[in-house]
């Protein structure tokens, strides 16, 4: 009489583990899959307005708008490879960026 109330219990624990490991793999999150992560910082102090983005910890974007109307905004490209920095054939700019003025915009 005592082997089948001693099994019961174990026999419940070992019917449940398939349902223990699907609740445990949902819960875990995954890392290739998904949005990535973006950010966006915007400075405004009296006489400009910066606009800054970032996409998976990487610069993308900034844009510099002043607020005097004389002036126009400009966007500031950064040295992530994507476009050519150098004025020159070896030149190398370090952690700055280069300023571009849009001269047509739609």
């Amino acid at each position: 009489m005592k082997t089948p109330i001693t099994a019961a219990p174990v026999l419940a624990l070992i019917l449940c583990m398939p349902c223990a490991a699907q609740n445990s793999a949902q819960n875990t999150p995954s890392t290739g899959a998904g949005e990535p992560n973006v950010k966006r910082t915007v400075i405004d102090d009296a006489s400009t307005h910066i606009d800054e983005l970032k996409v998976r910890g990487h610069t993308q974007r900034i844009t510099v708008q002043p607020k005097i109307a004389a002036f126009r905004g400009f966007e500031i490209i950064t040295g992530d490879g994507s476009r050519d920095l150098g004025d020159g054939a070896n030149t190398s700019r370090g952690a700055t960026g280069k300023r571009v003025w849009n001269v047509l915009s739609f």
